[in-house]
């Protein structure tokens, strides 16, 4: 045993070492605009903050190097968006976990109940993958994505189906950043099967989905139920994108009928979402009861349908989102609520005795909404009342949101007035693993938008004059070291005026304002 210690001890010191001397190589080099040190002083905070009774993978003491050697680093002029990207990648750091057959990614920090193999759990797998895929080194994301597609379903009682997932759509997120066709060609025969099983036990005989809230984790919810089989926009809509991922993913791999079997799949669900779940008359997606006839509250999961660019590009569509503004839909202080604040049933179903869904703040949520938000306004011509403005308001509420007692923190879920997290102190609510923050921040606020192709595209949700610099450097991307510097005057890093893009140092775009560019990765 005492061996095996000292031989995993040994193997992290080199990858902690080896991680720095790369990024000292890339320095050199002129790869990189900014240096690891810009995060220390925020990491030993955050290490002040923990007792440490848990320990997975990697330890406090060897998160700065660590970090160092695998995040694309980060610096702007909003102290509270920056500190808190830093922040969430220590937490998703506290979750990693080693074992026999690869790494897994934890949701608690504590032995669950519900938990299954390792204590994984399904739930918030999607988010993430989409975290994870930012990591440079891709053994972690790739090897946790095949425990639930591999290992996972070997198990006396697999604990994949738990819950409803979008894992078909972040696998190839996963390689839009990393390009790992093996990866997606060792996948994609699961995948498949995985999604037959779903098609066996959720759909019903009109081919629309069902699911319990609590499947959905979304339990105590003022629309679901634990016994009927509603028609939810959720499972519909992650079924329609995990459908349209397998025909990106199928084509790039020359599997034409896999294709074309799923092309009729995602044309199919597009069509049952829009015709079947969106109600005209209040210009929302809902949730259609066993029974008939629409549920009566407007909720956050009808926003979803956009996370995976489903609906249509019209302006009635698009008017659901003016609900994002309304204090009487689900804006609120502390953030965006589940349910809408003019029903007569929010939040009243307790508080924190289970896991309410039916108005408190959710962070799962929160990056469901603002990903559909962000692919609203970069990918759709009718934007209703949204903006820029909108996008920065909501990611900044979210920003301010990680605090308990005055000290940084990420829970389950908080009073929408207060910002009381409604678990209290329960250990089991420590860094909570259940949400986005790194990538929002990546794909949505910067706008690094992945792409099959070598066209790097950014399209950043910052409006004009809000920042006069920011950069986000050293994002492993298609193999390339990426850096993308915002320097209104040029004087903050003394490489031109505007936004610039860097590929292993090389400029390869520049424009002059803070808006779409799309540069040729050489």
């Amino acid at each position: 045993m005492i061996k095996r210690i000292k031989e995993v001890l040994i193997a992290l010191l080199l990858i902690s070492c080896c991680g720095i001397t790369a990024r000292a190589q890339e320095q050199k080099k002129g790869f990189l605009v900014l240096d690891p040190t810009v995060m220390k002083k925020d990491i030993a905070y955050f290490n002040s903050l923990d007792t440490e009774d848990v320990k997975n993978y990697i330890s406090n003491a060897d998160t700065y190097q660590w970090l160092s050697a695998q995040i694309p680093l980060f610096e702007c002029p909003d102290s509270a968006i920056q500190k808190i990207y830093y922040y969430r990648w220590w937490t998703l750091r506290k979750q990693l976990k080693q074992t026999p057959n690869g790494y897994v990614f934890t949701e608690f920090i504590t032995p669950m109940k519900h938990g299954g193999k390792y204590n994984a759990i399904s739930s918030a797998l999607g988010h993430q993958v989409y975290e994870a895929r930012w990591l440079h080194d891709k053994t972690f994301a790739e090897s946790y994505v095949s425990f639930w597609l591999d290992e996972d379903k070997a198990e006396k009682n697999p604990h994949f189906h738990n819950f409803s997932s979008w894992i078909d759509d972040a696998v190839y997120n996963l390689y839009l950043v990393n390009t790992d066709q093996s990866f997606i060609k060792k996948s994609i025969p699961a995948l498949n099967l995985d999604y037959q099983l779903w098609e066996k036990e959720r759909r019903l005989p009109d081919h629309s989905f069902w699911q319990f809230d609590v499947k959905d984790a979304m339990e105590e919810s003022i629309s679901g139920s634990r016994r009927e089989k509603h028609v939810r926009p959720t499972i519909n809509s992650y079924m329609y994108g995990n459908a349209d991922a397998l025909v990106k993913m199928s084509r790039i791999l020359g599997i034409d009928s896999l294709e074309k079997k799923y092309k009729a799949r995602a044309a199919e669900l597009k069509s049952i979402v829009n015709e079947q779940l969106w109600d005209a008359e209040t210009s929302f997606y809902k949730v259609r009861k066993a029974k008939g006839g629409f549920a009566d509250a407007r909720e956050a999961i009808g926003l979803i349908p956009w996370y995976f660019k489903l609906p249509p590009d019209r302006a009635n569509y698009a008017k659901a989102w003016e609900q994002l503004n309304d204090t009487t839909g689900f804006s609120a202080p502390w953030g965006l609520t589940t349910a809408e604040r003019r029903h007569p049933l929010f939040r009243t179903h307790g508080s924190g005795h289970s896991c309410e869904w039916d108005g408190p703040v959710w962070p799962f949520a929160t990056t469901q909404t603002l990903k559909g938000l962000s692919n609203l306004l970069t990918g759709y011509k009718n934007h209703a009342n949204m903006s820029t403005a909108v996008f920065y308001s909501k990611f900044h509420q979210y920003a301010m949101s990680h605090v308990m007692d005055g000290k940084t923190y990420i829970g389950e879920y908080q009073d929408e007035k207060t910002g009381e997290w409604l678990k209290g102190d329960n250990p089991r609510s420590r860094f909570y693993n259940h949400s986005g923050y790194t990538d929002l921040l990546i794909n949505d606020l910067i706008g690094l938008k992945p792409r099959e192709d070598q066209t790097l595209e950014v399209y950043p949700l910052i409006p004009e004059n809000t920042w006069d610099w920011f950069c986000l450097d050293d994002v492993l991307y298609h193999g390339r070291h990426i850096t993308i510097i915002w320097d209104k005057d040029g004087k903050k890093y003394g490489k031109g005026k505007g936004m610039s893009i860097y590929a292993d140092g090389q400029l390869i775009g520049r424009k002059a304002k803070l808006k779409q560019l799309k540069a040729k990765l050489n």
